[in-house]
Parts: C-alpha cells; sequence; structure tokens
C-alpha cells in the first residue's frame, strides 16, 4: 500500500514508512493513494465468517504488496481475539459492545493490530524504537496492554493530571517493564501537542526511533473498520440500512468507519456523537473549523479541541463539505444531558452505558426525532465499559460491575514521572535517558 501525505497528495510512502513514522514532515497525516473497493461477492459472504476472517478481507485488500496472507492472518487472529457482541436496545437500538478486550476500551482492536504490526516488520530489521503516544483516556490503557513486553519497543505514554478517571490512570501507571507513564499538568491537547512537536525535532530523531500508538498513526485505524464490517454482516438479512454512531474526540474511530464505507462496507450515514467539545458540529452549522482549548466532561476521552483526524475524514470527501454532509453528520451534548441519558437508559432498559456511549444514546434519540425510517437499524459503538467511570455511576447511584483483571489494578504500585507541559523539559527528560 501506498500512501500521501493529508497537505501533499504527490507523496508517496509505503505502509512500513507510515507506521513507523506515523507523521509525514509537512505535519499532514497519511492516507492510502488508492482505497481499494471490495468485490460484492466478498462482502455478499460475510454473515457466514467469523469477525477475524472478515478483518482478514479488508485488511489484506490494503495490504497484500506489504505483509504475506499467512503472516497478515496470524497478527489478525492473535489481535482480535475477542468479541464485539451486539445488545439490542430496541427492535432498531444496537450497542456494539467494544471494551471485551484486556484494557475494557474500543482501543483494544488498534492498539493490538498495531504492536504485532510493528514488531513483524522489527524482526526483520533487529532494530529498536520508542513509542509516544497522548492519551485523553483509553487510548493509553489498551497500547500499554497491547505493547507490553513486546520486543524492541519501548513506550512513553503522556497523559493529563486529573483528567482521565482512576481505573484509566491505572491501566497506564502500574505496568512497568517497557511502558513508562508521563503525567503532564495540563489538558490532553497539551499532551498532543508535545507528542507531535517530538516527531519533529532533528534531536530526538537522531537518538530516538520515534513513532506514535495514537490515532494518527495509520496502522491503528486500519483494525478499527473490522467491527463495523462485521457488524454490518450480522445485520444485514434484518435492516436495509444502517447508521453507524460512534462517540468521537479525536476522530479515529468514525474515521476508520468511513474509509471501511469507502472500501465497499454498505452504510447510510455515520454520526459523531461529541460532549461539549464541539468543533467538529460548530464545523458542520457554520462552515468554519475553529480549533478550541478541550474543556473537561463526564466523557474525558472525548475531551479534545483540536481533533487530528478529522482532516483524514474532509479528505476522504475531497475537503468539500457538501460531499461530506450526505454521509455524515456530528452533534453535541453537555454533562447534564448525558447524566440524563445514562439514568434513562438504566432505568428503562437495566443497561448501563459509559459517558462515551451514552453521547451516542442521545444522538439517536435525535436522529430518531427527526426521520422514522422503514427497516434501517442504528448501532451505538460502545466504547470503555462502565467501569472505568466510577465517580459517574456512584453520584447516579448506579450500581457497575467490576471485572477481576481491573480489581487487580487497585493492588498494584502505581509509577509515574511527574512533570508541566513544557516541551523542552519533556525533550531533555528523553534525552537523559
Amino acid at each position: 500500500m501506498k500512501l500521501y501525505s493529508t497537505k501533499n497528495h504527490h507523496l508517496s510512502v509505503d505502509f512500513k514508512t507510515a507506521v513507523f513514522n506515523s507523521l509525514p514532515a509537512d505535519n499532514g497525516l497519511y492516507m492510502p493513494t488508492n482505497i481499494p473497493v471490495l468485490d460484492e461477492n466478498i462482502i455478499a459472504g460475510w454473515d457466514k465468517k467469523s469477525l477475524p476472517e472478515i478483518a482478514f478481507d479488508l485488511a489484506y485488500a490494503l495490504l497484500k504488496d506489504d505483509i504475506s496472507a499467512e503472516d497478515l492472518k496470524a497478527i489478525i487472529d492473535d489481535a482480535a481475539n475477542f468479541d464485539a457482541p451486539l445488545h439490542a436496545l430496541a427492535d432498531d437500538v444496537f450497542v456494539l459492545e467494544l471494551f471485551h478486550g484486556p484494557s475494557l476500551a474500543f482501543k483494544d482492536f488498534g492498539g493490538r493490530f498495531m504492536s504485532r504490526i510493528m514488531a513483524h516488520f522489527l524482526k526483520q530489521e533487529n532494530k529498536e524504537i520508542r513509542i509516544l503516544v497522548a492519551t485523553s483516556g483509553d487510548t493509553g490503557g489498551a497500547v500499554a496492554l497491547g505493547f507490553l513486553n513486546v520486543p524492541g519497543i519501548k513506550v512513553t505514554i503522556l497523559y493529563p493530571k486529573g483528567k482521565v478517571s482512576l481505573i484509566q490512570e491505572l491501566q497506564l501507571t502500574t505496568n512497568g517493564n517497557n511502558i513508562e507513564a508521563v503525567e503532564i499538568d495540563g489538558t490532553f491537547d497539551d499532551c498532543q501537542a508535545m507528542v507531535k512537536q517530538a516527531f519533529h525535532d532533528e534531536e530526538l530523531n537522531t537518538k530516538f526511533n520515534l513513532t506514535s500508538a495514537n490515532s494518527i498513526n495509520i496502522s491503528r485505524l486500519i483494525p478499527q473498520m473490522f467491527y463495523y464490517a462485521n457488524t454490518y454482516a450480522r445485520l444485514k438479512q434484518q435492516f436495509d440500512e444502517i447508521t453507524f454512531v460512534t462517540p468521537s474526540g479525536n476522530f479515529g474511530n468514525i474515521a476508520a468507519g468511513m474509509l471501511a464505507a469507502k472500501m465497499g462496507v454498505p452504510v447510510k450515514q455515520f454520526i459523531a456523537a461529541t460532549n461539549s467539545n464541539d468543533i467538529v458540529p460548530q464545523y458542520l452549522k457554520t462552515g468554519v473549523y475553529t480549533a478550541k482549548p478541550s474543556v473537561q466532561t463526564l466523557a474525558n476521552a472525548m475531551d479534545v479541541g483540536n481533533p487530528s483526524n478529522f482532516v483524514r475524514i474532509l479528505d476522504m470527501f475531497d475537503n468539500d463539505k457538501s460531499k461530506l454532509e450526505a454521509a455524515f453528520d456530528s452533534v453535541a451534548f453537555d454533562d447534564d444531558a448525558i447524566r440524563t441519558a445514562i439514568k434513562e437508559v438504566y432505568q428503562d432498559q437495566n443497561y448501563i452505558m459509559c459517558p462515551h456511549t451514552a453521547t451516542g444514546y442521545l444522538a439517536v434519540k435525535e436522529a430518531k426525532a427527526k426521520n422514522q425510517l422503514p427497516k434501517h437499524a442504528y448501532v451505538i459503538l460502545a466504547t470503555a465499559h462502565p467501569c472505568k467511570f466510577p465517580d459517574v455511576f456512584e453520584e447516579l447511584n448506579i450500581p457497575y460491575e467490576v471485572p477481576a483483571q481491573v480489581e487487580e489494578l487497585y493492588h498494584k504500585a502505581k509509577h509515574q514521572i511527574v512533570m508541566d507541559n513544557s516541551y523542552q523539559k519533556f525533550k531533555d527528560y528523553l534525552l537523559s535517558q
């Protein structure tokens, strides 16, 4: 697969280069030069295939020139070795539970696939790399567990002080070995800016082979296509159309779904549900994209004031807002609405949604109020296990299950480096190692 930069369509690099460089030198994002469209017969047969088998069809169409079929199948079978069940809220509304992996978040699909792709390439070169990643909540845990003890890779995770839940923090800070956590006195946007600046710092890149595990890295997006396609396959006999509703912070998850649609997965519409960080909904209303400092909300993993992957979405639609709006919408909800949604679903359905998933539920309610569509399914992507947000559910007096793997975290010691949001201090720390 060849890739270009969203800022320079004449650039051409191979997949391996994009995986290890993460960002083009012009600070754009990598996108496939050619997005292959799958044969209709392949898609028609998906209802008889498992998630890993569907995943292979998608990934091989993109990566057949980069990884052998045998190696790619082994990578997918190892990475996507957990289920993504559908929970019916109504006859036409489903919750896609993406939190059954090791870190209890949808990002396990991306983190595990990416770590195994990198390990595959590193075996061929016998070199070491340093991964820098910023997290607003769930990315860090998924990356930490996805890359834990992977030979040849050291991971440094930056997270904003006081802006991730305790469980999310424990998933970052209790691993040791090749995983280290850096607590930044600032916002997620500060963490992300520091990581991006490091990638363009010649001195750091001379000393380390730097790369990212954020959704800015194209190898994170590819596996996130898998569950969109698998869900379509499971619902296509019952419904003529599907709308996917994706809680969105950095917009990587929904960008992956839209990439799957470009490859032929039939999707009627995508709706990005956001919290009070409403940059994209405002863009759709005004036509002006204005990045803002992020504000803290109950749905903390979506507290992003300048979502990186939205440029990929625009690029897929030739940066034409009218083309985008034919397939995409985005709506925002504040904390009060999120609390109300969580309580409503629990009282009516005895089902517990995390704050992020609750924004998706609100988006579905709004969409259905506007237009009742026959034989149309709405699928809400549930991005994290509710146990990651104990303060929310204790405040609402809603009991929630705590899996054994989370209980174990409370008995582990935390280890993190603490610093302010000075890039120079972060750089000096890295160089001192």
